[in-house]
């Protein structure tokens, strides 16, 4: 029982991993290198992450300067950024393409802080099924191998514990992105 409630511990921390870096895609006001972690680049016949072939820096709060390893895939990372849906149009000097942040509206804020409540509650949803997998591992448990009414309970009582914990955990980080977008 040990071995299913560690799992499932294990399982919710990648869940929350994975809504983080979901909601680190999710652009701000402010320029970070997240924002372009989710862009693929075509070439050398074929497609990379843009961080695989360029470094990726944010100088000042609403500037991300991207640096290509070889020059020859400059346009093909200008590409990737403008077919993207960030909305951003780089400026290409020949060495260094530069990736100016606008400042978002109020309106655009409002439906960012949307997205990331969304993307919260699709995480949630994600621990609490991995708590009803190992509750039900729990329960098949007790009738193949004879685990005691106090035992289950226990394990129950732990699993809900933990599940409890991490989803707290998870709503700080939605707080404070949705704190993050809403700074003017």
């Amino acid at each position: 029982m040990d071995r299913i409630i560690a799992q499932a511990k294990q399982k919710m921390a990648h869940s929350i991993e994975a809504t983080s870096g979901h909601l680190a895609a999710i652009r701000t006001g402010r320029a970070t290198p997240a924002i372009l972690e989710h862009i693929k680049v075509e070439a050398y016949g074929d497609t990379y992450p843009v961080n695989q072939l360029a470094t990726i820096g944010a100088p000042e709060p609403r500037l991300l300067t991207i640096v290509p390893f070889d020059k020859s895939t400059t346009k093909a990372i200008e590409r990737a950024i403008l077919t993207s849906d960030l909305g951003l149009t780089p400026n290409n000097d020949g060495h260094v393409i530069r990736l100016q942040i606008p400042q978002l509206t109020e309106e655009r804020r409002k439906e960012l802080a949307k997205v990331v409540r969304e993307r919260g509650e699709e995480g949630r949803v994600a621990i609490r099924n991995i708590r009803r997998e190992a509750l039900e591992r729990i329960r098949k448990m007790e009738k193949e191998e004879g685990l005691s009414k106090d035992e289950l309970r226990a394990g129950e009582k732990e699993l809900n514990d933990i599940t409890e914990e991490q989803i707290r955990e998870l709503d700080k980080i939605i707080e404070a992105k949705e704190q993050e977008i809403m700074e003017v």
